[in-house]
């Protein structure tokens, strides 16, 4: 990856330089008008008004954001939000992460403005996107039929894929493993074959970043891991009903397996403890041979590495066909996020605000909202945005170096793909058109608003439920117990313990919402 650290130069022109004033068209008040808004985040707990997308949002349309964030203090999104809400003083914006269920819970009693007249009358650049995309309109809806926030709208469709260490298969003698058993076998060669010379059995031949990367080798027995790109999420089934993957037989007999793979050494035994660094670790310290991650962070390491390891290739590979023989890539980017943000009850100026919201949806605001600034951080060439060499360059990652300026925040917005393209490596690339060419991609499940009784039944059950499977999970994977064994207990626990009640819910939710 190659980088050089960004100036201070640019920084300061990127913070105090005003962008020439625009056009009138984009234009909302003509004199300033100031709205006040919380924005919570993981990154950034607070929203900076010295942003240079924010200065630029300013000149353009007359609007200034002031900073009046909760919780400030706690890094929980979901702690400030309840301290705003505890509070009652609300901002005229609540923006932010994982927005989606408070909003939607409280805006039917008042607490935000429904968006739906709002949007058709004064935001045609969102109202156009509405109408490309019905279903995720559906998605984000409350109970009550109404929208409440404007999301983050992600861009692109491929997200992570499974990789392996080429050159340990060439050193092996070994072809790319297409299906389960291929796998097993390749995984078993990296254990025991010494593919990084050293003398040491010391490889780990299949390792993960986040703990839950191990739960998608379920989907090899025809089970899954989620339903969506948030893990261990609800799913959809062929009969049309939502159901969870850790109460299926066929997640019985996938975690078996996985159970067998871990004792016998072909997943990190520290797993679930060595966390985020581990692929920096086992990567350049030339012991990881498979994984399954993002595909532009990974693909870097080919170049990151080739000086340090001899013919270094770690690249992407197709999903092994499961034992039915059906290949399939479980995580994709989804299309709607539970962030953006939303207009409180006690904003005086609801039609200036929407206005605001939709000017991200124009060419000018979504170019803004991803890239930053036009001159600082990226030029037109061409007709197409293109990064600056010292931002593609730099030794600070380009999502990164953006969220520094105000671009790719969790306000709602339209994501470019094209952003990221611009710094995704050729190998990478490659990659995801070889996962495009095999149409490995599976719908996900976008999730359910639920009336007050709905969700004070999910309330009360599902998150000492979650809590169980997981601690099960956990325990079977590093060999206490043995889930097929255990299974018929696990079962009348689940029971006991308010499953079915949760997907009576979940289902109810869900055939009133997309039906």
């Amino acid at each position: 990856m190659r980088r050089t650290t960004l100036t201070l130069a640019m920084l300061a022109t990127t913070v105090l330089t005003p962008p020439a004033m625009a056009d009138d068209h984009l234009r909302i008040v003509e004199d300033p008008l100031e709205l006040t808004i919380h924005m919570h985040w993981p990154r950034a707990q607070g929203y900076d008004e010295t942003y240079a997308v924010e200065t630029a949002a300013r000149e353009m349309t007359g609007i200034h954001l002031k900073d009046k964030t909760a919780g400030r203090n706690s890094t929980d999104s979901g702690e400030a939000m309840n301290l705003l809400l505890a509070q009652g003083n609300m901002p005229d914006i609540v923006g932010g992460h994982l927005i989606q269920q408070p909003v939607n819970q409280f805006g039917p009693e008042g607490a935000f403005l429904p968006l739906n007249d709002l949007v058709k009358e004064h935001a045609p650049h969102i109202q156009a996107f509405w109408d490309a995309h019905p279903d995720l309109l559906k998605a984000i809806s409350a109970y009550d039929g109404n929208y409440y926030y404007i999301p983050y709208l992600p861009d692109g469709k491929f997200g992570r894929a499974w990789y392996i260490r080429q050159d340990w298969l060439d050193k092996l003698g070994l072809e790319q493993p297409q299906n389960v058993d291929e796998f097993y076998e390749v995984l078993k060669a990296f254990r025991d074959g010494d593919p990084n010379g050293n003398g040491l059995k010391d490889e780990i031949p299949y390792f993960a970043r986040q703990w839950e990367e191990v739960d998608r080798l379920l989907t090899l027995w025809d089970a899954r891991s989620s339903g969506s790109d948030t893990y261990h999420d609800f799913y959809v089934n062929e009969d049309g009903q939502v159901v969870h993957p850790y109460a299926q037989e066929a997640y019985r007999d996938g975690l078996a397996h996985i159970a067998q793979w871990y004792a016998e050494g072909l997943i990190d035994p520290e797993v679930f403890t060595r966390g985020a660094s581990s692929r920096d670790y086992l990567l350049s310290e030339n012991l990881g041979g498979s994984t399954h991650d993002w595909f532009a962070s990974t693909s870097g390491y080919n170049e990151a590495l080739q000086d340090k390891i001899e013919g270094f290739n770690f690249i992407p590979f197709l999903p092994p066909a499961s034992v039915s023989g059906v290949r399939m890539e479980e995580h994709r980017r989804i299309p709607i996020k539970p962030d953006g943000w939303a207009i409180s009850y006690q904003n005086k100026h609801p039609v200036e605000t929407i206005k605001y919201f939709d000017f991200f949806f124009t060419e000018e605001g979504r170019l803004l909202s991803n890239f930053g600034v036009e001159g600082q951080t990226w030029d037109m060439i061409d007709g197409e945005p293109v990064y600056k060499p010292e931002v593609l360059n730099s030794d600070s990652p380009v999502n990164s170096q953006m969220y520094l300026v105000g671009a790719q925040i969790q306000r709602g917005y339209w994501q470019d793909y094209r952003y990221e393209w611009q710094w995704t490596s050729e190998a990478a690339r490659a990659g995801i058109e070889l996962y495009e060419a095999n149409d490995l991609l599976i719908d996900q499940f976008l999730g359910v608003a639920f009336d007050q009784e709905e969700q004070a039944v999910y309330d009360k059950y599902w998150p000492s439920l979650r809590t169980y499977m997981l601690e099960r999970q956990q325990a079977w994977i590093l060999g206490s117990g043995d889930v097929q064994a255990d299974w018929p207990d696990y079962v009348s626990t689940l029971e006991r313990m308010g499953y079915d009640k949760v997907i009576e819910v979940m289902n109810a939710a869900y055939k009133r919402q997309y039906d």
